[in-house]
């Protein structure tokens, strides 16, 4: 944990962003470095799903500022953050190419890219990386790949489940029958490794036949075999008010790598702010952005960062 008089000093001292790129094979990939004026360690992190830009906002609905808000928290307490454009978003828009070719691990390039950024520009012989909901499989991911320059895993609002159960879990009481049972069977289709022609046409923003090869590519994932695969240190942060991830992934996730640390954050919904259960007031935080994140997750977050191993 920080003194008290480390955390003062740190928090006079206006954090440094600085734009920052990394190249890919159709266009460049862009972000932000924040770096506070005595780094302690450092961080990359990684959006959750859909078209989430470096600062956690989306044009569907979403302007939390979940991500901007986690970065400037964490660097008053001495963690630098790099935080990106997905591809095909903000800045980061030409770096899509063509949706047909976009698969999983592409997202999991572009994290290990700017993980190998981020040691570069802040000196540190490896970091973190912080995955929020989708973004948490990513960072799973990752580290299956060998881990190298990793220093461990920050998994915020994260699945513990396969992406099938989830989006059925997600999905279920909103769609009507013949709706659900056609959508079900289109998730096991793809899960399955199988473009799924009959999916139905009222849920294209979902299985468009664009999205469809990535879809397959990220339904294949275990995030909880991931996480008993891994070694290195792992921190899973939950809200108990979270309707899109639930406490049911984080003790998945717990039971998959018992010696992952575990918090449990109450009355905290999946954009890591204080929000009730009931359904339309949680989602009014999501177009929030002066709401604060909830009290608790930046402290846990860079306590675990900082704190000895």
């Amino acid at each position: 944990m920080l003194s008290l008089a480390l955390a003062v000093a740190l928090a006079l001292q206006d954090p440094v962003g600085v734009p920052v790129q990394v190249a890919s094979e159709v266009a460049p990939l862009h972000g932000t470095l924040l770096t506070p004026g005595e780094t302690r360690a450092a961080a990359v992190i990684i959006a959750g799903s859909g078209p989430t830009d470096r600062d956690g906002n989306s044009p569907i609905g979403v302007s939390a500022g979940t991500y901007r808000l986690l970065a400037e928290g964490l660097a008053q307490r001495g963690v630098a953050t790099l935080r990106y454009d997905k591809r095909g978003v903000g800045m980061s828009m030409f770096a899509l190419g063509s949706e047909e070719d976009l698969r999983f691990d592409d997202m999991v390039d572009d994290a290990l890219a700017f993980a190998a950024l981020a040691r570069e520009r802040t000196g540190r012989d490896c970091v973190w990386l912080i995955g929020h909901s989708e973004g948490a499989l990513v960072a799973l991911a990752a580290v299956d790949r060998g881990g190298e320059g990793i220093c461990g895993l920050v998994l915020l609002s994260g699945a513990g489940r396969k992406a099938r159960a989830v989006l059925e879990e997600q999905l279920g009481p909103q769609l009507p029958e013949p709706l659900r049972t056609q959508a079900f069977k289109a998730l096991a289709t793809l899960e399955a490794g199988e473009l799924a022609p009959d999916a139905p046409p009222q849920l294209a923003a979902l299985f468009r036949p664009s999205l469809q090869p990535y879809l397959i590519s990220w339904l294949r994932l275990d995030p909880a075999a991931l996480a008993a695969a891994y070694r290195g240190p792992i921190f899973i942060g939950q809200g108990s008010t979270d309707f899109q991830t639930t406490v049911t992934d984080a003790e998945a996730l717990k039971a998959a790598q018992p010696a992952a640390t575990l918090r449990v954050w109450e009355g905290v919904n999946h954009l890591l702010k204080v929000a009730p259960a009931e359904r339309a007031a949680n989602v009014a935080t999501y177009s929030n952005p002066d709401l604060p994140l909830a009290g608790g997750v930046v402290e846990d977050v860079a306590a675990f960062i900082l704190g000895p191993r």
